[in-house]
């Protein structure tokens, strides 16, 4: 009786480590992840960095055009 009892028991403890393990494994993912440096968009183009860099006023409106005859020609 103490044989089967320990058998179904031991199951579980199996079971519960092995879950211990995939969710360290994930975890550990996951921070590795968010320890990555944000990639910049390779779809950008110069044209978008100027119009950004304009919005936050990094360059007046003079600049920004002279800029942009400069790119679109």
């Amino acid at each position: 009786m103490m044989n089967g009892s320990f058998g179904f028991m031991g199951g579980f403890m199996w079971i519960f480590w092995i879950a211990v393990i995939v969710g360290l494994f994930f975890l550990i993912k996951w921070i590795v992840q968010q320890s990555k440096p944000v990639e910049q968009k390779h779809d950008e183009n110069s044209l978008d960095i100027l119009k950004r860099r304009y919005a936050r006023g990094e360059i007046d409106g003079n600049e920004y055009e002279q800029k942009k005859k400069d790119i679109i020609s």
